[in-house]
């Protein structure tokens, strides 16, 4: 199969699952380059077990991995990424909403219960939550047909000195998104940029977006 063809209701593993939705993860907010030991990390394995699953889903057509370049998703490969990421953030945000889950509680139950439901489950949470377009951390949540939207905001430490909106909250690290929600820094909270007692790397997890862009739309 060559690069970017589309492979017609392709299955994948769980672990298969995680490999696609990580590589579009560490680019979504951050575009850096992509290598086997960053997704070895990431994912908690060994290199030489995150290079043969490179290799296995490049052979499969949904990856992409040149002599020493980043690790890529086709076209095909991205599709596949976006549908288990558009499971794991309704599944986030259906557990906040309607289950009494704190917001750092639901990325670990997520992992696991997206590799198991339905497209007629998560398409029925969808309906339920009222078609929500980010979960509860501020991530955009893919559409059923794929479309996934960035909102325009900049990372906190790297965000000039202004008054500005929170929009997204990295939950990497769920001690960072229990140190936010006690100073209520939270998506649609304001701050101000250089006065909200956060660390140097707690700040690195908080996305803004200056309050003159929401006012201009």
């Amino acid at each position: 199969m060559s690069p970017g063809t589309h492979a017609p209701d392709a299955e994948f593993s769980p672990s298969e699952e995680n490999y696609l939705k990580v590589v579009y993860g560490l680019r979504e907010w951050d575009p850096q380059k992509v290598t086997t030991g960053r997704l070895a990390a990431k994912l908690a394995v060994s290199p030489a077990s995150a290079s043969a699953m490179v290799a296995k889903l490049v052979s499969r057509g949904f990856m992409v991995h040149p002599p020493y370049g980043s690790v890529g998703l086709t076209e095909s490969g991205r599709s596949a990424a976006l549908k288990v990421i558009r499971r794991h953030r309704l599944i986030e945000t259906f557990l906040v909403d309607q289950l009494d889950y704190t917001w750092d509680e639901v990325h670990d139950e997520a992992e696991i219960l997206e590799h198991t439901v339905s497209e007629r489950f998560i398409d029925r949470i969808d309906a339920l939550l009222g078609h929500p377009e980010g979960d509860p951390h501020g991530d955009p949540i893919p559409t059923a047909d794929g479309d996934s939207r960035l909102p325009n905001a900049t990372r906190l430490d790297h965000a000039p000195a202004e008054t500005a909106v929170v929009v997204r909250i990295s939950d990497a690290d769920p001690d960072v998104l229990r140190t936010c929600a006690a100073k209520g820094i939270v998506p649609g909270a304001a701050l101000h940029t250089r006065g909200h007692g956060l660390t140097d790397d707690d700040a690195a997890a908080v996305w803004v977006r200056p309050t003159t862009l929401l006012d201009e739309g």
